[in-house]
């Protein structure tokens, strides 16, 4: 296992002399047109900035996303972000055994107790068409590869194992709504909370770095969800025709919003609680990861989150020792 100091325990004025996941690398140009090298270097914990200003031409083209590399440096604060003053760049021998996986962010739960809360929650699907489907696109292969992806590049559950994660916590939600509402069809919801967002496995790469494929920035995770439920659904004989177009639905809506890039609005009592679940689940997880990691005085504020559109506020911090637990951002 890597041992070295976290990024995000790092503060100004800091030595850095650590292995770092290259994640951007490229030329940028200040206000006067000078070039300059820009690039984002981070570990599990966090992810830095960096800019190199003369005699950049070799990292340029030594160097590319995905690569680890050895950072010598030092940690300096400029207009209230931290950021790496850049010494020495190198990359590491083959006889240091490193792996861009190991620099990769993992969910924080145990991936074997999340695949086990998914099966057996498939389990209790009553109904048999929804049932086999659901049992053939999550077979070992399936289920192995939806439990790594990530949710998301950036924003929300993401890191290794939050597809899932993010797909429990809209299954659990769902399964609340569903009863306080007798009248939503949980089987159609559930199983449509597990298929919302199943395009993710084939729209995200995850090997060294979180990007998209180049099917997942032609087609997007609805249009590949909705294209595979097509095909599975295809196969089972007699499945019922208004139950694949209300499955499917869920899927194409369940971003709410045609300025969210949803095909269409939701439509059905399932659909609108899907949105919402999933609204439910992303926020919280992206607000939570934004305040923990964007803090930038004892005020308990944070900078400006250009995704959430205004800064975010984590009271206990200023609160003291009788103030808010804080165990959730720890």
């Amino acid at each position: 296992m890597l041992k070295q100091p976290d990024l995000s325990n790092l503060s100004k004025n800091d030595h850095i002399d650590q292995f770092l996941l290259l994640r951007k690398i490229e030329i940028k140009n200040t206000k006067q047109n000078k070039p300059y090298l820009f690039l984002e270097l981070g570990d599990k914990s966090a992810t830095l900035t960096a800019n190199i200003w003369e005699k950049f031409e070799n990292y340029l083209t030594a160097l590319k996303v995905g690569d680890v590399v050895k950072v010598v440096g030092n940690i300096e604060d400029y207009q209230g972000n931290l950021q790496i003053k850049v010494s020495a760049i190198t990359k590491p021998d083959i006889s240091d055994n490193i792996s861009p996986a190991d620099f990769l962010p993992k969910s924080k739960k145990d991936k074997g107790q999340m695949v086990s809360e998914f099966t057996d929650r498939i389990k209790k699907i009553q109904n048999l068409h929804l049932k086999k489907l659901l049992e053939n696109i999550f077979d070992e292969k399936g289920i192995e590869k939806f439990s790594l992806a990530p949710a998301g590049k950036t924003w929300h559950h993401a890191y290794l194992h939050g597809l899932i994660e993010h797909t429990l916590e809209i299954i659990r939600i769902c399964d609340l709504i569903c009863d306080i509402h007798p009248e939503i069809n949980r089987d159609l919801l559930i199983s449509g909370a597990m298929m919302h967002d199943f395009g993710k496995t084939e729209e995200l790469s995850y090997d060294n770095s979180f990007d998209y494929t180049d099917k997942g920035k032609l087609l997007g995770h609805i249009v590949i969800s909705a294209m595979r439920l097509n095909e599975e659904i295809n196969k089972i004989p007699l499945f019922p025709e208004e139950l694949k177009n209300c499955l499917i639905h869920l899927v194409l809506s369940h971003q709410g919003k045609l300025e969210f890039a949803t095909p269409v609005v939701p439509k059905t009592l399932e659909a609108i609680a899907l949105y919402q679940a999933d609204e439910l689940s992303a926020k919280v997880n992206a607000y939570k990861n934004a305040i923990s990691k964007n803090i930038i005085s004892e005020s308990g504020w944070t900078k400006f989150i250009p995704l959430a559109s205004t800064e975010l506020y984590r009271p206990d911090i200023s609160a003291g020792n009788e103030g808010i637990n804080n165990s959730l951002f720890d």
